[in-house]
This record gives C-alpha cells, sequence and structure tokens, in this order.
C-alpha cells in the first residue's frame, strides 16, 4: 500500500534533479491541456412599368427615367412614388432580415469551423503531447529525462495513441453528461491511460482500458485525497500571481501523479518503471 508522503518525496526529489526541463514541460502540459461601411456606396433600386417608365433611387434622391409625356404627367409620378417608397420600405425591410440570417449563418459556419479544427488539433497533436508529457515524467523518475520524449508518440504507435486518447476523452464527456458525479469517477478510473500508452504504444486500447481499470480499482479515493494534499500549495500559488504553480507546484504534482503509476505498475513486482 502507498502512501502520500512517500510518493510526494520521491516526486519532488526527481523534479528538482532535472529542475529547468520538468518545468518546461510542466509548463507546455498546461498550455496544451486544461483562448463595406455602406456610406460611400450607391445603392440603386429600380422599378419598371410596362410603359418603358423606370424610377431609380441613389444617394442624389429619385429620378424618373422613361417617355416624357408619361414621367410630366403628375398622376404617373404620384403612381410612381408610391409604388416606389412601398417596395423601398419592403425591400429594405426585407433586406434587413435577411442580412441577418445571413450573418448568423456565416457566424454559425465559422464557429463549426473552428470547432472542427480544435477538435482535430486536440485529436492529432495534443492528446500524443500528453502522452509525451507523461512519459517524460515517468523516466524523470529513475533518470534525468530529456524532451525528446515529449515527441516519442509521434514515431511509436501514433495511431493507437491517437485512437485510444480520443475514445478516453470521448467516453469521459459522455459520462459527465450523465451526471458529475459518474465523469469525475471515470476520470480517476482512467487516469493511468496516458502512462500506460507512453510504456506500451502498440497496446490495443481495449487493453488500455482494462489495466487502467484495474490499476484504479480501490485506489480511486485515495489518488482524490493524493490531488486534495496540493491544495495548500495552489491556494499558496495565488499569492504569487501563479509563479508558484509554474516554477514549483505544477511540476511537482505531475511528478508525485507518475509516481503513484509507478507505485501501482510495479509493486507487485518490486521494481521501477522500464523506461
Amino acid at each position: 500500500m502507498w502512501t502520500r508522503k512517500e510518493l510526494k518525496l520521491k516526486g519532488k526529489a526527481a523534479f528538482l534533479a532535472n529542475y529547468w526541463k520538468t518545468v518546461l514541460v510542466s509548463l507546455i502540459i498546461v498550455f496544451i491541456i486544461g483562448g463595406a461601411n455602406g456610406r460611400g456606396l450607391t445603392a440603386q433600386y429600380r422599378f419598371g412599368s410596362n410603359d418603358g417608365t423606370e424610377a431609380v433611387e441613389t444617394e442624389q434622391g429619385v429620378t424618373y427615367h422613361g417617355p416624357q409625356d408619361a414621367v410630366s404627367d403628375p398622376q404617373v409620378k404620384e403612381a410612381l412614388n408610391k409604388v416606389f417608397n412601398e417596395n423601398t420600405v419592403i425591400g429594405r425591410a426585407a433586406a434587413s432580415i435577411g442580412g441577418t440570417i445571413a450573418l448568423v449563418i456565416i457566424f454559425l459556419t465559422i464557429l463549426t469551423v473552428l470547432a472542427g479544427m480544435a477538435i482535430c488539433v486536440s485529436v492529432f497533436l495534443i492528446n500524443p503531447l500528453e502522452v509525451g508529457t507523461a512519459r517524460f515524467m515517468l523516466r524523470n523518475l529513475n533518470v534525468k529525462a530529456e524532451l525528446k520524449e515529449l515527441v516519442y508518440c509521434f514515431d511509436h504507435g501514433y495511431l493507437k495513441a491517437v485512437k485510444t486518447m480520443f475514445f478516453k476523452e470521448l467516453y469521459t464527456i459522455l459520462w459527465a453528461m450523465l451526471l458529475i458525479i459518474p465523469g469525475i469517477i471515470k476520470v480517476y478510473e482512467y487516469r493511468m491511460m496516458p502512462y500506460i500508452i507512453a510504456e506500451n504504444p502498440e497496446m490495443p486500447t481495449s487493453e488500455v482500458f482494462a489495466k487502467s481499470r484495474a490499476m484504479m480499482k480501490g485506489q480511486k479515493w485515495d489518488a482524490f485525497i493524493l490531488d486534495l494534499s496540493f491544495i495548500g500549495w495552489e491556494i499558496l500559488s495565488l499569492f504569487t500571481g501563479g509563479i508558484l504553480s509554474v516554477f514549483y507546484v505544477n511540476p511537482y504534482r505531475h511528478m508525485t501523479n507518475a509516481a503513484l503509476y509507478e507505485r501501482l505498475a510495479y509493486t507487485d513486482a518490486g521494481t521501477v518503471s522500464r523506461l
């Protein structure tokens, strides 16, 4: 059985032994896991009649074009003005409504495209980097890890890692949509998956899920308490504007989480991570 003190001591020692690289990787984790004006235009509205008479509205006013005798007739002028004004009001109202609908459609289209791009970036870039950070932290427990570990996943089992991490996030979201508590439980149940993939890049998705569930069985509450033990540090970090989190708390916590994985994965064998 592990203790919080044991894990935190090992995590802190490993963090301090490779200080700046661990700080940088932790910072990367923070960033990738949790940002015609119509005034100069001339608008024209044209309304024609069967006799060739035409009314044109410009910024300079309304002018009429057509047979001279028809335009000069006061009754024709009155009729044309009436038709023109009515249609202008209707046309402007229709243009206003149509413009609003067009803007909404454009906004929704842009939003959909941006959402799609964000999902692609998360699935194909951020998730593999999360596996890489897990590998760095795990390796850093026993030797001074190098930054190249961050991109390890891109050359080793990349597509399997993408698939597994995608389903991890999807299932977590779906459980969270049911109720908050089941979502939190699943977060802890799937907690070891990035570390498992980091050590076993070719492991099938179903096996990664099964192994993480088995490792966290009976450990979720203790892992939750382990997380709570960092609250004091986080509160203290608030007084430094987050600087303490960047240079101490986050690396310390991430290394402790890696120590938890190592403890759960290798307790029976009495060994440490083979990375």
